[in-house]
């Protein structure tokens, strides 16, 4: 990360020259995306509608009349901003034709066939099917991303403590995961980073469960996951309480091996680790605490400008873990009809190790109604 450039502007330019670099391990002149997570991460751009054609020595950034003065003030220097009309696709694909370009590379994870086959429609050279050119350069995030996804952190525990501070009987799931979103905004928030889960007693089983009508009652496992958007970078973050009086001694126990699970696999995140080592680490806790088959999931997931994104933490990654890199630690414990625990912070890999992001306490606790 010695060599990130320092400023907004300079990182994009720091990117670009990068992904230039890049476009050599698939053999190609030219890079072309209609993918706004991509053309975010190269030009500084937050809309939903863009596309970028980058060659050798050109590089466009390409919208419709709707973001023209948004892109003046988000995009950087180094692009050539350029606003185009009709079918979007067609007319990116026509801007590349017009670099005289023979191979385009794109990002095969995040492009449609329908996108494909726009990019096709005006361009008489060949499309390249690559994630070593952009896709790559992602993995590891700059201090300034480090620090804009620590500050999405930040105000997520905000509206976290918020939210549980206000919990009272009578309380529906879906009216709880509806404070977490205002709350969101309230402290300045673009928006939620995904549907927030809130589940309350058995329903905390279901790992992606939809709040619902579930009224909250004493004596119920509570679980929370969420995140929000802030200057285009994403937070996530799981945390579960006991409301009024802990469930019982079942909920006690599988708590607790969450809780080791999760420490434990972040003690041994440190670069050269790969992906799959962390989640046997959690993984084997969880199985010898007799819950193995309540644990279906990947350990965790990188983050950044999505909230999925690599390297992954899972039983089938290979990828070894760099510096910079950015992941969530998630372990969870799931019985049907009981109820369930996960525990979820973001990490970063450092030179020596890691470095927790999120500070929320999690220790279990009993929310007092």
């Amino acid at each position: 990360m010695s060599g990130q450039p320092s400023g907004p502007a300079d990182e994009c330019a720091g990117r670009l020259h990068a992904l230039r670099e890049n476009l050599a391990k698939p053999s190609c002149d030219a890079f072309v995306s209609l993918i706004p997570a991509t053309n975010q991460y190269l030009t500084g751009f937050r809309g939903t509608t863009s596309g970028v054609v980058v060659t050798e020595t050109e590089a466009y950034f390409l919208c419709d009349f709707r973001y023209t003065e948004q892109a003046a003030d988000q995009v950087s220097e180094a692009y050539e901003v350029r606003e185009i009309s009709g079918p979007f696709g067609q007319r990116v694909s026509q801007q590349l034709q017009d670099t005289g370009s023979k191979r385009a590379a794109f990002e095969p994870g995040y492009t449609t066939v329908a996108q494909r086959d726009e990019l096709a429609s005006k361009f008489d050279g060949d499309l390249i099917a690559s994630s070593a050119v952009v896709t790559s350069l992602r993995a590891c995030k700059s201090v300034a991303e480090i620090a804009k996804i620590e500050a999405a952190l930040q105000l997520s525990e905000r509206v976290l403590h918020n939210v549980t501070s206000a919990l009272r009987p009578g309380q529906t799931e879906r009216s709880v995961a509806a404070k977490f979103e205002h709350g969101f905004k309230d402290q300045g928030a673009t928006k939620a980073s995904f549907d927030t889960i809130s589940l309350f007693g058995a329903r905390p089983s279901l790992p992606h469960g939809e709040p619902g009508d579930q009224a909250l009652e004493k004596g119920m496992g509570v679980l929370f996951d969420f995140g929000c958007v802030l200057n285009g970078y994403c937070s996530d973050l799981t945390r579960c309480y006991a409301f009024g009086n802990i469930p019982g001694s079942w909920y006690e126990t599988i708590y607790n091996l969450v809780l080791e699970a999760q420490i434990k696999s972040i003690d041994a995140i440190r670069p050269g680790v790969l992906g799959k080592e962390v989640d046997r680490v959690a993984r084997g806790i969880i199985a010898d605490g007799g819950h193995g088959d309540h644990f279906g999931h990947g350990l965790g997931h990188g983050v950044g400008i999505e909230i999925h994104e690599g390297p992954r933490l899972n039983p089938e990654s290979e990828t070894p873990l760099e510096p910079g890199m950015i992941v969530t630690v998630e372990p969870g414990i799931y019985v049907p009809g009981q109820g369930g625990v996960r525990i979820e912070d973001v990490v970063v890999v450092t030179e020596s190790g890691c470095r927790v992001l999120s500070s929320a306490p999690k220790s279990l606790e009993v929310v007092d109604p």
